[in-house]
């Protein structure tokens, strides 16, 4: 993953593209936001690296309702490329683990140890990343909590190597999106539960994303893996 993009010459990308857009109304923007997603999920979509070498292949998405999730246990099927559509926020979600252990229950806090792949669906790249990067080698650490069936979450920085997404994005505010896969995901530590991370694949809306996608109206492509951090 050498070639993969530098986060902060990424984000820039993004500010020279949208500004060029700063006449378009916000209606205008998120309705070319909507177009983009719905393109993309028609595309039998593979990301790559700069050597041409395939990093995801995440092929054509056939989204279902929330209706057809719950119906089937909370799971999507892998072999027909499901994503869940959760229709209030926007967000397509596909879960290819639920993880190891029980679900973080009301009342619980944990933190998870996260790896992650940030892919501009507008920019058409790969944007920030921490998998397998000669340059960042450490996973990124999120605090998360339920409280009655709410859960929040944010990125630590406490840890010595601190947060990526706080580093590049000004923020320790973990995305709504990511918030929301947490809440179907085993949490606890794959390791000790001798199982697998859980590992969900999402497509988030700008309104459920990161600061600089709020402030530029574009939606990204995220695998994550979660795992409670290993004591």
């Amino acid at each position: 993953m050498k070639k993969i993009i530098f986060a902060a010459v990424a984000v820039m990308a993004v500010w020279m593209c949208t500004s060029c857009n700063s006449e378009e109304t916000y209606a205008e923007q998120k309705k070319r936001e909507r177009e983009t997603v719905d393109a993309f999920l028609k595309r039998n979509f593979v990301i790559r690296a700069a050597d041409g070498t395939v990093i995801l292949d995440v092929g054509k998405i056939n989204p279902i309702t929330e209706v057809q999730f719950a119906s089937q246990g909370e799971t999507t099927d892998l072999l027909t490329n499901q994503y869940v559509y959760f229709s209030s926020s926007g967000v397509y979600m596909q879960i290819l683990s639920k993880g190891s252990g029980e679900k973080l229950e009301s009342g619980e806090s944990t933190r998870l140890c996260c790896r992650f792949l940030e892919y501009n669906i507008m920019a058409d790249s790969v944007q920030t990343s921490n998998w397998g990067n000669t340059y960042v080698t450490n996973p990124e650490m999120i605090d998360v909590s339920n409280s009655y069936g709410t859960f929040t979450a944010t990125f630590a920085t406490d840890v010595y190597w601190g947060s990526i997404f706080n580093d590049v994005y000004g923020s320790t505010s973990v995305p709504e999106g990511w918030i929301l896969a947490m809440r179907y995901l085993c949490l606890d530590n794959a390791q000790r539960e001798g199982g697998e991370k859980a590992h969900v694949r999402l497509i988030v809306p700008h309104s459920m994303g990161q600061a600089n996608a709020m402030q530029n109206v574009y939606p990204c492509f995220y695998d994550l893996t979660f795992e409670e951090q290993y004591h």
